[in-house]
């Protein structure tokens, strides 16, 4: 039977205590003021790891990368120092796979030198071409290369059009069998509603990522989480597991 863990993005440690009391798997700590993977501050991120129970999984985003290795494997050393199990990094900025294999290296390296057990995950965009950035099935190829353990899928322009907008069904299924034939896991987010899971479900993906949808008016960025909606999600997952 496939698990789908249910990963809720809080910004502060009020909505990361909802997401916690509505069965979010993963806790992950982002600042969407500052994009789609847009980076909280440190300290943030401390406090939200201290008030989850150590059981439940914290990650956090590192922003979205510009092709600059080295200030990237500094902003992934300070994250690793928090305390979260996961990094996340945007390939924002890339224009061809062999920066961002050399980026996502670096970036690893300096995570796991001072965290051996942290798992870092490759993020590209479904809509990468209104960016001009790296085609999103490129992805799975490149985080595996990089020796990165998840590769994911995001949106970058947060206008109300979702990961289904840009990838057909078998577009995302490529997406996710090539990451598990890779030895990755496959994660999938971008403005995904509720209706969406159980077609993540279907697809096979290990991760589904969700900000809006868990936020009062559905607003990612105005809006806050809440245990009950964030519990309508795991209900979701729950009712389709069992199908």
């Amino acid at each position: 039977m496939i698990t789908l863990k249910l990963l809720i993005s809080p910004t502060n440690e009020k909505e990361a205590l909802e997401a916690v009391a509505g069965g979010a798997d993963i806790i992950d700590v982002k600042n969407p003021r500052e994009g789609p993977l847009g980076a909280n501050f440190p300290w943030v991120i401390k406090r939200i790891r201290q008030v989850t129970p150590e059981k439940i999984e914290v990650s956090c985003t590192l922003g979205e990368m510009p092709n600059l290795p080295g200030s990237m494997s500094l902003a992934a050393l300070g994250a690793a120092t928090t305390g979260v199990d996961y990094i996340k990094a945007g390939l924002y900025g890339l224009k061809t796979p062999e920066e961002a294999v050399h980026l996502m290296q670096n970036v690893i390296e300096a995570a796991k030198d001072c965290k051996p057990s942290i798992k870092v995950v490759t993020s590209g965009y479904a809509d990468a071409e209104r960016i001009d950035t790296i085609a999103p099935l490129l992805i799975p190829k490149i985080a595996y290369e990089a020796q990165a353990d998840i590769a994911m899928l995001d949106t970058a322009i947060k206008d109300g059009k979702s990961l289904f907008t840009f990838l057909t069904k078998a577009q995302l299924q490529l997406f996710v069998d090539t990451a598990h034939d890779y030895g990755l896991k496959a994660a999938l987010a971008g403005s995904l509603r509720k209706e969406d899971l159980p077609l993540v479900y279907v697809l096979g993906a290990d991760v589904v990522g969700v900000r809006g949808a868990a936020c009062t008016l559905n607003d990612r960025v105005g809006g806050q989480i809440t245990a009950k909606k964030v519990r309508q999600l795991v209900e979701i997952v729950k009712r389709t597991e069992k199908l």
